[in-house]
Protein backbone atom coordinates (compact mmCIF):
# COMPACT_ATOMS: atom_id res chain seq x y z
CA UNK A 1 0.00 0.00 0.00
CA UNK A 2 1.39 3.40 -1.00
CA UNK A 3 1.10 6.11 1.61
CA UNK A 4 -0.22 9.51 0.67
CA UNK A 5 3.13 11.28 1.11
CA UNK A 6 4.99 8.76 -1.05
CA UNK A 7 2.25 8.96 -3.68
CA UNK A 8 2.44 12.76 -3.61
CA UNK A 9 6.24 12.59 -4.00
CA UNK A 10 5.93 10.18 -6.92
CA UNK A 11 3.38 12.37 -8.69
CA UNK A 12 5.44 15.51 -8.09
CA UNK A 13 8.62 13.75 -9.22
CA UNK A 14 6.91 12.55 -12.43
CA UNK A 15 5.60 16.05 -13.12
CA UNK A 16 9.11 17.47 -12.77
CA UNK A 17 10.40 15.15 -15.49
CA UNK A 18 7.58 16.09 -17.88
CA UNK A 19 7.86 19.82 -17.33
CA UNK A 20 11.59 20.51 -17.54
CA UNK A 21 10.95 23.78 -19.42
CA UNK A 22 8.50 25.01 -16.83
CA UNK A 23 10.65 23.97 -13.87
CA UNK A 24 11.53 27.53 -12.94
CA UNK A 25 7.92 28.69 -13.18
CA UNK A 26 6.25 25.87 -11.28
CA UNK A 27 8.57 25.46 -8.30
CA UNK A 28 6.58 24.28 -5.29
CA UNK A 29 6.59 26.90 -2.56
CA UNK A 30 8.54 26.15 0.57
CA UNK A 31 6.62 25.62 3.77
CA UNK A 32 8.01 28.89 5.13
CA UNK A 33 6.84 30.81 2.06
CA UNK A 34 3.37 29.23 2.21
CA UNK A 35 3.06 30.15 5.89
CA UNK A 36 4.17 33.72 5.14
CA UNK A 37 1.53 33.99 2.42
CA UNK A 38 -1.11 32.69 4.83
CA UNK A 39 -0.08 35.25 7.45
CA UNK A 40 -0.20 37.99 4.81
CA UNK A 41 -3.72 36.94 3.88
CA UNK A 42 -4.70 36.97 7.56
CA UNK A 43 -3.26 40.48 7.88
CA UNK A 44 -5.37 41.61 4.93
CA UNK A 45 -8.34 39.91 6.56
CA UNK A 46 -7.68 41.85 9.77
CA UNK A 47 -7.61 45.10 7.83
CA UNK A 48 -10.90 44.16 6.16
CA UNK A 49 -12.52 43.09 9.44
CA UNK A 50 -12.24 46.56 10.99
CA UNK A 51 -13.91 48.27 8.03
CA UNK A 52 -17.45 49.57 8.23
CA UNK A 53 -20.29 47.82 6.43
CA UNK A 54 -20.38 50.44 3.66
CA UNK A 55 -16.72 49.90 2.78
CA UNK A 56 -17.13 46.13 3.02
CA UNK A 57 -19.87 46.38 0.40
CA UNK A 58 -17.53 48.36 -1.88
CA UNK A 59 -14.94 45.56 -1.80
CA UNK A 60 -17.34 43.09 -3.46
CA UNK A 61 -16.22 40.12 -1.36
CA UNK A 62 -17.69 36.60 -1.60
CA UNK A 63 -20.62 35.93 0.72
CA UNK A 64 -18.75 33.24 2.68
CA UNK A 65 -15.97 35.70 3.48
CA UNK A 66 -18.46 38.39 4.52
CA UNK A 67 -20.20 35.88 6.80
CA UNK A 68 -16.85 34.95 8.39
CA UNK A 69 -16.08 38.65 8.99
CA UNK A 70 -19.49 39.22 10.56
CA UNK A 71 -18.93 36.17 12.77
CA UNK A 72 -15.52 37.53 13.82
CA UNK A 73 -17.17 40.74 14.99
CA UNK A 74 -19.51 38.72 17.25
CA UNK A 75 -16.74 36.68 18.88
CA UNK A 76 -15.39 37.93 22.22
CA UNK A 77 -12.81 35.30 23.19
CA UNK A 78 -9.24 35.86 21.99
CA UNK A 79 -8.55 32.24 21.02
CA UNK A 80 -11.77 32.03 19.06
CA UNK A 81 -10.96 35.31 17.31
CA UNK A 82 -7.54 33.97 16.36
CA UNK A 83 -9.07 30.79 14.90
CA UNK A 84 -11.66 32.84 13.03
CA UNK A 85 -8.87 35.02 11.58
CA UNK A 86 -7.13 31.85 10.38
CA UNK A 87 -10.39 30.82 8.73
CA UNK A 88 -10.70 34.24 7.10
CA UNK A 89 -7.12 33.86 5.85
CA UNK A 90 -8.08 30.49 4.38
CA UNK A 91 -11.07 32.02 2.61
CA UNK A 92 -8.86 34.84 1.33
CA UNK A 93 -6.86 32.28 -0.68
CA UNK A 94 -9.74 32.10 -3.17
CA UNK A 95 -10.04 35.88 -3.53
CA UNK A 96 -8.02 38.16 -5.81
CA UNK A 97 -6.24 40.35 -3.25
CA UNK A 98 -4.70 42.94 -5.59
CA UNK A 99 -7.80 45.14 -5.95
CA UNK A 100 -8.59 44.74 -2.24
CA UNK A 101 -5.12 45.90 -1.19
CA UNK A 102 -5.30 48.83 -3.63
CA UNK A 103 -8.63 49.99 -2.15
CA UNK A 104 -7.42 49.52 1.43
CA UNK A 105 -4.29 51.53 0.66
CA UNK A 106 -6.31 54.25 -1.04
CA UNK A 107 -8.61 54.47 1.98
CA UNK A 108 -5.68 54.61 4.38
CA UNK A 109 -3.90 57.26 2.31
CA UNK A 110 -0.97 55.10 1.21
CA UNK A 111 -0.37 55.15 -2.52
CA UNK A 112 2.19 53.66 -4.84
CA UNK A 113 3.16 57.14 -6.05
CA UNK A 114 3.88 58.29 -2.50
CA UNK A 115 5.98 55.22 -1.82
CA UNK A 116 7.89 55.71 -5.09
CA UNK A 117 8.55 59.34 -4.12
CA UNK A 118 9.97 58.28 -0.74
CA UNK A 119 12.17 55.67 -2.44
CA UNK A 120 13.44 58.28 -4.88
CA UNK A 121 14.41 60.53 -1.94
CA UNK A 122 16.21 57.62 -0.25
CA UNK A 123 18.15 56.90 -3.45
CA UNK A 124 19.18 60.57 -3.69
CA UNK A 125 20.34 60.53 -0.08
CA UNK A 126 22.43 57.42 -0.70
CA UNK A 127 23.88 58.91 -3.88
CA UNK A 128 24.81 62.10 -2.04
CA UNK A 129 26.75 60.10 0.51
CA UNK A 130 28.47 57.82 -2.02
CA UNK A 131 29.18 60.12 -4.97
CA UNK A 132 30.70 63.58 -4.73
CA UNK A 133 29.25 64.56 -8.14
CA UNK A 134 25.69 63.80 -6.98
CA UNK A 135 25.46 67.09 -5.06
CA UNK A 136 26.32 69.05 -8.21
CA UNK A 137 23.65 67.11 -10.10
CA UNK A 138 21.08 67.76 -7.39
CA UNK A 139 21.89 71.47 -7.27
CA UNK A 140 21.47 71.68 -11.05
CA UNK A 141 17.92 70.33 -10.68
CA UNK A 142 17.17 72.38 -7.54
CA UNK A 143 19.14 75.65 -7.71
CA UNK A 144 17.32 77.15 -4.71
CA UNK A 145 18.69 74.46 -2.35
CA UNK A 146 20.92 75.50 0.54
CA UNK A 147 24.30 74.23 -0.69
CA UNK A 148 26.27 74.93 2.48
CA UNK A 149 23.72 73.20 4.68
CA UNK A 150 23.66 70.11 2.45
CA UNK A 151 27.46 69.92 2.33
CA UNK A 152 27.62 70.18 6.12
CA UNK A 153 25.00 67.44 6.53
CA UNK A 154 26.84 65.14 4.14
CA UNK A 155 30.13 65.76 5.93
CA UNK A 156 28.50 65.17 9.33
CA UNK A 157 26.80 61.99 8.11
CA UNK A 158 30.17 60.59 7.01
CA UNK A 159 31.71 61.54 10.35
CA UNK A 160 28.82 59.98 12.31
CA UNK A 161 29.22 56.76 10.36
CA UNK A 162 32.97 56.63 10.99
CA UNK A 163 32.50 57.21 14.74
CA UNK A 164 29.53 54.81 15.01
CA UNK A 165 27.29 57.60 16.26
CA UNK A 166 23.51 57.75 15.74
CA UNK A 167 22.68 58.78 12.15
CA UNK A 168 21.23 62.21 12.98
CA UNK A 169 22.61 63.97 9.88
CA UNK A 170 21.70 60.98 7.69
CA UNK A 171 18.07 61.40 8.74
CA UNK A 172 18.23 65.16 8.39
CA UNK A 173 19.43 64.83 4.78
CA UNK A 174 16.25 62.86 4.09
CA UNK A 175 14.13 65.60 5.68
CA UNK A 176 15.85 68.33 3.64
CA UNK A 177 15.43 66.35 0.41
CA UNK A 178 11.80 65.65 1.23
CA UNK A 179 11.13 69.36 1.66
CA UNK A 180 13.09 70.20 -1.47
CA UNK A 181 11.58 67.64 -3.88
CA UNK A 182 7.86 67.98 -4.57
CA UNK A 183 5.74 64.87 -4.59
CA UNK A 184 4.52 64.14 -8.09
Amino acid sequence: MITTSIYYFAVMHADQHHNQDEEDLDQPLSKTRRKQQMHDLQDIGERIAVLGNDKLAELDLPERLLDAIRELRRINKFGAQRRQMQYIGKLMRDVETGPIIAKLDAWSGVSLQHTAWLHRIERWRDRLLEDSNALTELLADHPDADTQHLRALIRNAHREKELNKPPKSYREIFQVLRDMMPEE
